[in-house]
């Protein structure tokens, strides 16, 4: 269908019981939804056989609620010279209810109002959610004066050169760098990074990142308008506008088909006319050609295989936003994924237990059991996984007396009768009451870290009798995944992820990627995939969080994880993975494939009736009612045809073709592997 939509000056806002409310106040979607409450009032009246007065009205209001804005839409565009396909079908509804074909003629109104109904509430979501990121930074600030006196300022109103407080707990209001104070900031909304980062003297910090249990000063280095969060609604809002729009197929030959059947049509009636046949003859003729050459087969050999392969997608946890965004799946040969909230969990996990040896010898239990009760106070993500592997281990924890918490060292407890530390190998000194053990201490951690981990050590009364790793857990399915969209795209996925290079390194290595880009800020992300679009592929990006939302606007194709994934990255891709379970990646983009096979095969069935037809109505007399059931019969082939994905059966087809390709991926790599050693990671 064109897009000749015209995009609401007030997109709905709010949570989504309101928003489903509120969609009902753009216009596109009350007409369609009229048309289609009309439209299924009168298609059993008409079935059953009731007088034409009981379904009559219902038909022609249908038509009325349904087609008067494509038609002026379309009667507009006619003034730019341009006949969309929008116009040609309210044309070809009404002649075939001028010829007694009113149900036919009801049915292309209702599809085509609903797609445009669906188009509209897409367009408003979107721009909603992009809108709704700049929320994201506090309205307010607290700035320092010159005297040193505090005052309340409107974040909009810092300059550069200003000082703020940011206290525990709040948002911060500006992008600057730390002048006093340490604290950990959970910045995932900007670089995705899964943990909290320490920030102390001339680190940077963003807008809209929160900050922890310390204290900060910072001095403003950008305006709010060239701050990162809103750098990061540009870049939404450009890729979106800028984003050629991928059109179904009976769209990229509309203006042709359009052109071709109205001069036809005019043809069918002037010529007869001209040689001295009658005007009703005439007329009969060129009716029975509109309708016989009318793209309903067409249409139906188009939507009925995607929408089913999107229905099946639906039903497995796959939320494809509309049909073009099916089509497009099909199409994609390179792949660039997130690393956090996609490729792992996004939950930090304790992954590892290391004791150290010697005369303070702890076992794995006991070490694990004292360092989550001196966490157990703590609302640190570190904490929270240190306390939920203990609970896992069915460890009881003992309560911790005289806690304290150093922002960016660590935490200390009395647990036990025993004064137990857990912190950060680098600022948390190791003691040199047991020198071995300190050294010991200082291996395990190294090696955790090597390893890509966190690493957390603990120490008690003094002496470290351990080091815990922490990490972001796999999905298990993440290596098969990548293996299997390896096979389908001929190429290896590309990781873009604002992680350290480390971390990045080593997930890359478990999952068999390569192309490794690290400690990306979102413009860094969206770059990397205009780099590969220029290069003439057509990018799918998987993601989850605000600092993604930019590369799956940019890219060809974007998917959204659902349950971890931000409302901007939700409402911003094409499709959702509603269950977060990432093999049904390749699953779809097989289906996808499979689909637009189908669409293949049904328009040239389509084409072989319409031809035939129209062919029969030329040289010859073709009877209505035997066009009628040509044209219907072909309808309802095409129909048939690409309902077929709708079954259960294709699913399983689609991931068995999956797990095929994954095996292929995977060979490929290591080939890759083999052939290129460890290079190809990038910082």
């Amino acid at each position: 269908m064109a897009s000749t939509l015209t995009k609401p000056a007030r997109p709905p806002v709010g949570p989504p019981a309101v928003r489903r409310t509120r969609v009902l106040a753009l216009p596109e979607a009350r007409w369609a939804l009229a048309a289609l409450v009309l439209f299924l009032v009168g298609l059993p009246l008409d079935l059953l056989g009731a007088p034409a007065w009981t379904w009559g009205p219902l038909f022609a209001a249908t038509y009325l609620t349904g087609g008067w804005e494509p038609a002026w839409e379309g009667l507009k565009a006619l003034k730019d010279k341009t006949l969309d396909v929008d116009l040609l079908m309210v044309v070809a509804a009404l002649g075939a209810a001028a010829i007694g074909q009113v149900l036919d003629g009801a049915l292309l109104i209702v599809i085509f109002a609903t797609s445009g109904a669906l188009e509209a509430v897409a367009t408003t979501r979107t721009a909603d959610s992009v809108r709704g990121l700049l929320d994201l930074a506090p309205a307010t600030a607290t700035r320092l004066r010159d005297d040193g006196a505090e005052e309340t300022v409107a974040t909009a109103d810092l300059v550069v050169g200003d000082v703020v407080v940011i206290r525990p707990g709040e948002r911060i209001g500006a992008d600057g760098r730390v002048l006093e104070g340490a604290s950990e900031v959970d910045q995932a909304t900007i670089t995705g990074e899964p943990l909290p980062v320490v920030k102390e003297h001339g680190d940077e910090v963003f807008a809209g990142t929160v900050n922890g249990t310390g204290a900060l000063r910072v001095e403003v280095e950008r305006d709010a308008s060239d701050s990162v969060i809103a750098r990061i609604v540009r870049l939404v809002e450009e890729a979106s506008e800028t984003k050629a729009p991928t059109q179904l197929f009976i769209e990229k030959i509309e203006q042709r088909y359009s052109l071709g059947m109205v001069v036809a049509t005019l043809a069918v009636f002037l010529v007869p006319l001209a040689f001295g046949a009658g005007p009703a003859d005439a007329l009969l003729r060129a009716m029975t050609f509109m309708i016989v050459a009318s793209p309903c087969a067409v249409v139906l050999a188009t939507m009925p295989p995607l929408l089913s392969a999107l229905a099946n997608a639906g039903r497995h946890g796959v939320l494809v936003k509309s049909a073009v965004v099916m089509e497009r799946l099909g199409q994609v040969d390179a792949v660039a994924l997130d690393k956090t909230g996609t490729l792992t969990e996004g939950t930090p996990r304790v992954t590892a237990v290391r004791p150290v040896p010697g005369e303070h010898a702890a076992d794995e239990d006991r070490l694990l059991a004292l360092a989550a009760a001196a966490e157990h106070p703590s609302e640190h993500p570190l904490a929270r996984a240190v306390v939920l592997a203990a609970h896992a281990r069915g460890h009881q924890l003992l309560p911790a007396e005289d806690f304290a918490s150093t922002p960016g060292i660590g935490v200390t407890a009395t647990v036990g009768g025993h004064r137990v530390e857990v912190g950060a190998p680098a600022r948390l000194p190791y003691g040199a009451q047991d020198a071995r053990a300190a050294t010991a201490a200082a291996g395990l951690a190294a090696e955790l870290e090597a390893d890509g981990h966190t690493a957390v050590l603990v120490k008690v009364d003094g002496v470290p009798v351990g080091v815990l790793g922490i990490a972001d857990r796999l999905r298990p399915d993440a290596a098969a995944t990548v293996a299997a969209l390896t096979g389908l795209t001929g190429t290896a996925p590309t990781l873009l992820t604002g992680d350290n290079p480390r971390a990045a390194a080593r997930l890359a290595a478990d999952v068999g990627i390569i192309d490794v880009r690290a400690g990306l800020l979102p413009q860094g992300k969206v770059a990397a995939v205009q780099e590969r679009e220029r290069a003439g592929h057509k990018v799918l990006v998987i993601g989850d969080g605000v600092n993604d939302a930019p590369a799956l606007a940019a890219a060809h194709t974007g998917i959204a994880m659902g349950r971890a994934g931000s409302d901007l990255a939700l409402e911003t891709a094409d499709a959702v993975i509603v269950r977060d379970e990432l093999g049904t990646v390749p699953t779809v983009v097989v289906l996808s494939r499979r689909a637009r096979r189908l669409v293949v095969q049904n328009l040239v069935i389509a084409g072989v009736f319409i031809t035939g037809l129209v062919l029969w109505d030329l040289v010859g007399t073709l009877p209505l009612p035997l066009g009628v059931l040509g044209h219907e019969g072909s309808t309802v082939l095409v129909g048939l045809n690409g309902l077929r994905l709708l079954r259960e059966a294709a699913w399983r087809r689609a991931a068995a073709t999956a797990a095929a390709a994954s095996t292929a991926g995977t060979t490929a790599t290591d080939t890759a592997s083999t052939g290129t050693g460890s290079a190809g990671t990038a910082s």
